[in-house]
């Protein structure tokens, strides 16, 4: 979007996982999008991947020129369920919202989500998987990008375990 366009952001709901399908249609109208996604981390069978996932789940924005471009042609776009609208008329995005979400991506376009836990030293901890699932613990330190320290107490004495951080939870 240019700086001298009128043109303002607005927010389109979709249909239930057609953000893609969505986009490509109004893009193929004309209309400028930007549909904010992130890296999900998933565990399943002791493999961990990654799958691309909108911030916003069936929501995204589009940018509108009111002036010149017919926007009720949104409405019936493949993928799209609405236009989300304040009475008649679309509701606008604030100024600087899309722009401090774009501020937020890496070199690849995602967003980056914090998944730290936010434990200090000694908070009692849950785990939620694994073999060790159900025992509780105290949280000792992050140990690295994606992994926590706990202590458990096991045969009547404290023992360090490293868990990957979405495993633990505040008890």
């Amino acid at each position: 979007m240019s700086e001298r366009s009128a043109s303002r952001w607005y927010v389109v709901q979709t249909q239930v996982n057609c953000e893609a399908k969505a986009a490509r249609n109004l893009i193929s109208q004309g209309y400028d999008v930007y549909l904010p996604r992130y890296l999900k981390r998933r565990r399943h069978a002791r493999k961990v991947d990654y799958a691309v996932k909108p911030l916003f789940p069936r929501y995204m924005f589009v940018a509108i020129d009111m002036a010149t471009q017919r926007w009720r042609s949104i409405q019936s776009t493949f993928g799209v369920s609405r236009l989300v609208t304040n009475g008649e008329d679309p509701a606008t995005v604030p100024d600087g919202i899309v722009h401090a979400l774009r501020q937020r991506e890496d070199e690849r376009g995602f967003i980056g989500i914090d998944t730290k836990p936010t434990f200090a030293p000694g908070d009692k901890v849950r785990v939620l998987a694994g073999a060790f699932m159900d025992s509780a613990g105290f949280f000792n330190e992050i140990a690295d990008r994606d992994r926590v320290s706990i202590l458990l107490d096991m045969l009547g004495r404290q023992v360090r375990v490293l868990l990957d951080a979405d495993m633990v939870a505040a008890a």
